[in-house]
């Protein structure tokens, strides 16, 4: 197994979430995770926790202690800067180091956006509220001893590093990565690990992807994965290339008469010229702007906890 692989839970029974971290000791995870930040109505709503957590910092602190005690693997938060109209600096930080003062926690992923629970959708919560950058590198410069991971709005390796330079300490970047898996994970050893870039092609990344995926259809029962489950996760590699919406077009047809991906893809992927198939990571164009030029000049004033305030 490829590592580090981290499980994320989601939850806010304090017995079931001991007994999940005790159950994933088996699978050797290398870091348990708390969900503190989705906003979907199933979990933040009737389900009470995902970001709805985060406005009981100490029910979370609480949470990542026992989580900790039934496991060997170091615990994280992700989540939001902030939910509704709890959504100031402070607020954040008071979340951030309540969690950190009562349990072993010292890393947060946080998107920066915060969460509205005004009943709109999971998708609406990923683009309505704005990103603030600026909160997330504010809690860099408050809370140095904890380590903090960048998320939301990131779509392109160029950004991945404008970040770290900036200072994050990690970046995580999920939709861009599976809608454009080719410009972006194709590009992480070269151009973020400063390795040797890989000289693989679309070509011989679906070669082997082939056979993997045929050799596992249907080992979870009948017709499960099927082909179109497992064709499902390449459909970006061809993301914003001439041809590429003939070719989802042409693999959705295929999927009512083709038995195997091999044959699905022996069928559709003639769209695409040579040169395409043939293409390396490396002849990926660049990315965007850097949105984190100037962040620090953005930063909100430094935290001051409560009781330091009474004092003042």
């Amino acid at each position: 197994m490829q590592h580090p692989v981290v499980l994320q839970i989601g939850g806010s029974e304090l017995g079931s979430l001991a007994e999940a971290a005790k159950l994933a000791q088996a699978y050797s995870y290398d870091e348990i995770n708390l969900n503190c930040g989705c906003p979907s109505p199933r979990v933040a709503g009737h389900g009470c926790f995902g970001v709805t957590l985060m406005l009981n910092p100490q029910l979370v602190g609480e949470a990542m202690s026992i989580i900790a005690d039934n496991s060997d693997a170091p615990v994280s938060v992700k989540c939001r800067i902030g939910v509704d109209d709890h959504d100031s600096y402070n607020e954040l930080c008071d979340f951030v180091y309540k969690v950190s003062t009562l349990s072993p926690t010292r890393r947060f992923i946080i998107h920066s956006r915060k969460a509205l629970l005004n009943g709109i959708s999971p998708a609406e919560n990923r683009k309505i509220p704005p990103l603030k950058y600026e909160y997330f590198y504010a809690l860099l410069r408050d809370f140095p001893d904890l380590r903090f991971t960048l998320n939301g709005g990131i779509t392109s390796i160029d950004q991945v590093n404008a970040a770290r330079r900036a200072g994050a300490h990690g970046v995580m970047v999920g939709r861009a990565a599976y809608n454009n898996p080719w410009q972006i994970l194709g590009q992480v050893d070269r151009v973020v690990y400063g390795e040797n870039g890989s000289e693989i092609t679309r070509r011989q990344v679906l070669e082997k992807y082939q056979l993997y995926a045929d050799s596992v259809l249907g080992k979870q029962g009948p017709n499960r994965p099927n082909v179109r489950d497992l064709v499902k996760p390449v459909l970006g590699l061809f993301h914003s290339e001439p041809g590429n919406g003939v070719w989802k077009r042409k693999v959705d047809a295929a999927f009512s008469k083709c038995q195997t991906v091999k044959s699905l893809f022996e069928e559709t992927l003639v769209v695409f010229p040579d040169h395409v198939l043939d293409s390396t990571p490396a002849d990926a164009p660049p990315g965007c702007e850097d949105p984190f030029d100037g962040i620090h000049n953005l930063l909100p004033s430094p935290y001051i906890l409560e009781k330091e305030l009474l004092y003042a």
